[in-house]
């Protein structure tokens, strides 16, 4: 027997099994974590130029003169370079920043006071080499399904660092600069972890602007929120994201999973976005519950249609003799969500409805004339627009059977009109993005899935 404890964690355990299959995955390879780290090199470039080196005093004993007392004042950094800087993936846990070869240089006052009565004062100019900051950086899912990054763990080492002085009696700090090298480098080995924590942390409000929830139009929004922490190897960051279409405010699972893929072992551009046939099958499946693949067609939609039935001419008689003069309107909708699938170079949609034929009475009301039974194919041709995957239907063909009749029986073979198709496609659905991220150069394939399984 199994206690209700035991029985519940289970649950928790496959209902996080269940959701870890995504339906779109995104890949960050070597290049695009390479343009990255130019950004945040920049950015903790200027932060590390913030640093405040605090006055230094003390007292040391100089031979022969005796003790001295020392100060050292108003230190301002003139110049920092970060020479050589890397992101090395780190598989399994996340990313180590390797910094070697900085430099910098700062300026500021000093004054000595000794022989109890003697004072001096000048400027110094201070050079820090071989300056090293090793950094690693741990990248998560937040409670909303965004990335998120910290550090974990960071040391910096000052290689070395040379001072002169300038004015006045600058001679007698260089008989204890030793002394004043060794303290300056420990005051700046104190505050640049900090400040390096501080440009990751400031990373996180920017990685806030992904698009867990995007809003599509007034029936849908796609969830891009993670569905697993990041897969990091040695070349590449890879994303799982749910994927998936929701009808707004109203968030109900479709009867089907997605099926576990994997991306191809490409490297050549940054990134990687692969959808697979389950986020647009979502979308079927909500669009039909919204009732947004049914539509009426009235007027002369209605006769451009019908002259293509064949037998055309009996059935318009049979509808004019019981219905002189009166206008039609027709009724196209699903009778389930439609079917998505991706073959290499190809995306297919096959869709079943209904279309029923309607006579519009004096009053509005509606009679019935006939159903039509239908099965359809249309090929998508799918293309990137900006941060949009939008796409264009051609017909494959269209099977109509006589349902039910009311205007006596008829043979229907085939139909050809896009108008039986609402299509979506066109203005196309948002891709996961942050911010003002946008899309340049983008490369589209068609591919059947690679399961993982």
């Amino acid at each position: 027997k199994m206690s209700p404890c035991c029985l519940l964690a289970l649950l928790a355990v496959i209902s996080l099994t269940l959701a870890a299959s995504p339906g779109v995955k995104v890949k960050l390879t070597d290049k695009g974590i390479e343009y990255g780290k130019q950004i945040g090199m920049a950015s903790l470039q200027q932060k590390l130029k913030t640093i405040k080196v605090p006055d230094l005093s003390g007292t040391e004993k100089v031979p022969p003169i005796g003790k001295v007392k020392y100060s050292l004042t108003g230190m301002t950094i003139v110049n920092l370079g970060l020479p050589k800087s890397a992101l090395v993936l780190m598989p399994g846990t996340g990313v180590r920043l390797a910094i070697t070869n900085a430099f910098i240089n700062l300026h500021g006052n000093w004054r000595v006071r000794y022989f109890r009565f003697i004072q001096d004062r000048g400027s110094f100019d201070l050079t820090v080499n071989g300056l090293t900051i090793t950094a690693d950086i741990a990248i998560k899912s937040d409670e909303t399904g965004r990335p998120t990054v910290s550090t974990v763990n960071c040391v910096a080492n000052v290689g070395s660092a040379s001072i002169k002085f300038h004015g006045g009696a600058s001679w007698l700090y260089n008989l204890f600069k030793s002394y004043i090298d060794k303290a300056l480098r420990s005051a700046l080995q104190k505050q640049i972890c900090p400040l390096v924590a501080d440009v990751i942390t400031d990373m996180n409000p920017h990685l806030k602007t992904f698009n867990v929830l995007a809003k599509v139009d007034q029936y849908a929004e796609i969830e891009y929120s993670m569905v697993t922490s990041p897969t990091i190897s040695k070349s590449s960051i890879e994303f799982s994201l749910k994927g998936e279409f929701y009808n707004i405010g109203k968030h109900r699972e479709p009867p089907f999973s997605p099926t576990p893929f994997s991306l191809p072992p490409q490297d050549n551009n940054m990134l990687y976005i692969g959808v697979s046939s389950f986020t647009p099958n979502s979308a079927g499946f909500v669009y039909n519950n919204a009732g947004a693949l049914s539509l009426y067609v009235t007027d002369d939609m209605v006769i451009n249609i019908l002259l293509r039935i064949k037998e055309r001419l009996c059935v318009l008689f049979q509808i004019a003799k019981r219905f002189p003069g009166m206008m039609m309107k027709l009724l196209v909708k699903t009778v389930k969500e439609p079917t998505i699938s991706l073959e290499p170079n190809n995306v297919t949609v096959q869709a079943s409805g209904t279309v029923t034929a309607y006579a519009i009475q004096p009053n509005t009301t509606l009679s019935p004339l006939f159903v039509l039974n239908m099965e359809g194919s249309v090929s998508a041709q799918m293309n990137v627009t900006g941060v949009k995957l939008a796409g264009a239907i051609t017909l494959n063909k269209i099977e109509m059977t006589l349902g039910t009749s009311y205007v006596g029986q008829f043979q229907v073979r085939m139909i050809f009109s896009d108008a039986l198709f609402p299509s979506r496609l066109e203005k196309g659905f948002p891709l996961p993005t942050i911010g003002k991220m946008n899309l340049i150069n983008t490369q589209l394939q068609v591919l059947k899935v690679q399961s993982d399984i």
